[in-house]
């Protein structure tokens, strides 16, 4: 193919707020410059996405998707999968991604809600894939699998690539992506190409990102993290990226010396530092470490810094808004802050009637901003429920925000317990649990209780150092917490569940412990029949 000085010319291109165009205009002008590296086949280069992104948007036109179409895709992580996604942005499409761990039955709610035009999926799931189709009236299915074959990568080697970009405006959809649904259904959070587009500039030049980084990628791709934070700040630098299918941590040790940025959950940090071959001399090249999608551990930051002499950069964000805060690139990072809100973004802490509380103060997080999501899908009536009367979006976050505008994430809304009628925030708890020797992670949930109305209840990970006693952790909290804030039992787990992106699962655990208290009630009743 031709080549071009940039991803495709965009002297010649109509003016449009297209995402890809805006991607294409900051992408490396040197067509040989490696966009993914890759550690099992040659390396797809910035001068080759054009042509393979527009041979997949055909091949999608010819499945009979216009504009504003959705397409669902559930495949696993590959670089024609983020060629797909390029294609739908290219091609004017709403991308819409799924956790490739998603059932059958999970699958149909998906189709059934976004009714997309073309499902995208692994052929192991084609079958059912055509038969959910069928009945949920998508009008194709083409599949893709790790290693980038399928009907899709098939049918778009003999398509043509001539089609121009599609002209799309601000305002117009580029993505939905469902949220987790930890309280109900998923919800599909709309994302503009506005919202991606100030998200993904803004966050290039916050974290100092050029052409002679090169990031890590050993993320997912079907979340904001891994497909729009790490991907769009690569494209928007004309950046390297060292593609990994997955997170190991020999895989990802042996290429740190190669990178200059990582990305990761926290999960990834705690893996690295449990190996000998984490050092720093094996750190040496990364000039930035990031961590988000989940609380990052104090411990963690600390025993980082101590074996790298590398602090963590730990920001804030969320499927509805992007990045919404950050700890900054030249100045202190604070262990248990994510930060100060970035450029462009504003945030605040509210009480329940919407009133700004004092600075130091607990109160749910709002943020306004370009970066905001349209709404949700389909659901006008919880759009309106979550967003503020002057735009502020509501975000379920209890924060505190302290005099300097440092933002500390102390749970969700969701997550407060209350007990005998006063509030406990469960982060407050974690800290404290995490500190008492023995123990490397805890979470701290509200179960029912019949006399306090929710019972503080600890989950517990021991670090293999000694043999964890739920008294012992009991009494290393005594004289750290308020009573009503002490957990009233202390369970001892092998590991906490998690999500995809490494977030602790508080609803499951609240689950399995639900009737944990019911002997106190049973005791009571039998007490009060003598």
């Amino acid at each position: 193919m031709p080549k071009s000085s940039r991803i495709f010319p965009t002297e010649s291109a109509p003016m449009s707020d297209n995402l890809y165009h805006i991607l294409a205009s900051c992408a490396s002008a040197d067509p040989d410059a490696v966009f993914l590296d890759l550690a099992d086949a040659p390396p797809v280069r910035y001068g080759d996405i054009d042509h393979r992104a527009a041979r997949l948007a055909r091949v999608l036109t010819e499945c009979g998707a216009v504009p504003d179409d959705r397409i669902v895709v559930q495949v696993e992580k590959s670089p024609d999968a983020v060629m797909l996604y390029l294609a739908c942005l290219r091609g004017g499409f709403v991308f819409v991604p799924l956790n490739t761990s998603y059932t059958a039955a999970e699958r149909r709610f998906f189709l059934e809600d976004a009714k997309p035009s073309v499902f995208v999926c692994d052929p192991a799931h084609a079958e059912t894939g055509v038969v959910t189709a069928e009945n949920t009236g998508v009008r194709a299915v083409m599949t893709l699998d790790a290693a980038g074959r399928g009907t899709l990568t098939a049918a778009a080697a003999l398509a043509s690539s001539e089609a121009p970009p599609v002209v799309r405006h601000k305002v117009d959809l580029a993505a939905i992506l469902y949220t987790s649904g930890t309280t109900g259904l998923p919800k599909g959070a709309m994302l503009t190409h506005e919202n991606l587009a100030s998200n993904a500039l803004m966050l290039a030049r916050y974290w100092g990102f050029t052409s002679d980084d090169v990031l890590l990628h050993a993320l997912p791709i079907f979340h904001v993290h891994g497909l729009f934070v790490a991907l769009h700040c690569a494209m928007c630098s004309g950046a390297r990226i060292i593609f990994q299918k997955d997170f190991k941590v020999p895989a990802v040790i042996s290429r740190l010396l190669d990178a200059t940025v990582m990305m990761g959950v926290p999960t990834f940090y705690t893996r690295l530092l449990g190996s000998p071959a984490l050092t720093a001399g094996s750190a040496q090249n990364i000039r930035l470490f990031i961590s988000g999608s989940a609380p990052l551990l104090e411990d963690t930051f600390r025993d980082f810094e101590a074996r790298t002499g590398q602090r963590i950069l730990e920001r804030y964000g969320m499927t509805e808004v992007g990045m919404a805060c950050s700890n900054p690139l030249d100045g202190e990072r604070v262990a248990g802050t994510v930060g100060f809100a970035m450029p462009g973004v504003l945030v605040r802490s509210v009480d329940k009637t919407g009133r700004e509380v004092p600075r130091g103060e607990v109160g749910v997080l709002e943020i306004s901003g370009p970066n905001v999501f349209s709404g949700y899908w389909k659901l006008p009536e919880k759009t309106a429920e979550e967003f503020r009367p002057d735009g502020y979006f509501i975000s379920g976050d209890m924060a505190r925000i302290d005099e300097e505008g440092r933002v500390s994430i102390v749970g969700r809304a969701k997550d407060l317990i209350i007990s005998g009628g006063f509030n406990v925030y469960p982060r407050e708890v974690e800290l404290c649990l995490d500190d008492v020797i023995g123990v490397k992670e805890s979470a701290v949930i509200g179960v029912p209780h019949p006399d306090f109305g929710e019972g503080v209840t600890g989950i517990v990970v021991p670090d293999g150092t000694m043999k964890l006693d739920p008294n012992h952790v009991l009494a290393a909290v005594g004289d750290k917490l308020a009573r009503f804030k002490q957990p009233k039992k202390i369970f001892i787990v092998n590991e906490l569940p998690r999500n995809a992106m490494g977030k602790v699962q508080k609803k499951a655990l609240r689950n399995r412990y639900a009737n944990i208290y019911e002997e106190v009630a049973d005791s009571a009743l039998t007490r009060n029949s003598r």
